[in-house]
């Protein structure tokens, strides 16, 4: 049975120097999830990442994205990336990790300093871009992790940090594993 516990300010603070030291590179592909329908999770050991089709069996390009004038899906937000260490404070289960709707969570600092938009990231066979739109926390993270847990990763050090995550790209098509180490490749 998972938890379905909301953490505290307090408790999710303590977990700051731990996410801290997530590594700069070579960051390890902890969780890959695809999504395949609304309110649908699919935790899957491996994948592929594919330019036109984002994380193939993920509904990213069906869903479409309402900051798109024209509904279709937003190319810059193809690929939503969570640090594996912030998803595992938050969900307080490792069974409630997917819950995040994220598809890739790395164990990797994901703040702008280190990874700016355009950094390029090679993951297994793929390599995708770091995008400019801003990820943020949505009611649907509110429900499932709390109103403390959104703050937490929207508001100040967690906002300047990216502690949402950030969004991305996929440049080069490739299949790619959990285990897969992530490297920063050169900002285009």
């Amino acid at each position: 049975m998972t938890s379905t516990r909301q953490l505290s300010s307090e408790e999710l603070e303590q977990g700051l120097d731990n996410i801290l030291q997530s590594p700069k590179d070579n960051g390890v592909l902890e969780l890959i999830v695809r999504r395949p329908a609304v309110e649908e999770r699919e935790v899957v050991a491996q994948g592929t990442l594919d330019c036109e089709q984002g994380l193939v069996g993920d509904n990213w390009l069906s869903r479409g994205s309402r900051h798109m004038p024209d509904g279709t899906a937003d190319p810059d937000m193809q690929i939503n990336i969570m640090n594996a260490r912030i998803v595992a404070l938050v969900a307080d289960d490792p069974d409630r990790r997917h819950l995040a709707g994220d598809q890739l969570y790395l164990d990797m600092d994901l703040s702008p300093d280190n990874l700016p938009p355009g950094t390029r990231l090679a993951i297994g066979d793929a390599i995708i871009e770091v995008t400019e739109p801003p990820h943020t926390g949505c009611k649907k993270f509110a429900a499932r992790f709390g109103k403390d847990a959104v703050v937490f990763v929207n508001a100040g050090m967690g906002k300047k940090l990216n502690f949402r995550g950030i969004n991305a790209k996929v440049v080069q098509s490739g299949g790619i594993r959990t285990g897969d180490v992530a490297r920063k490749l050169t900002a285009q």
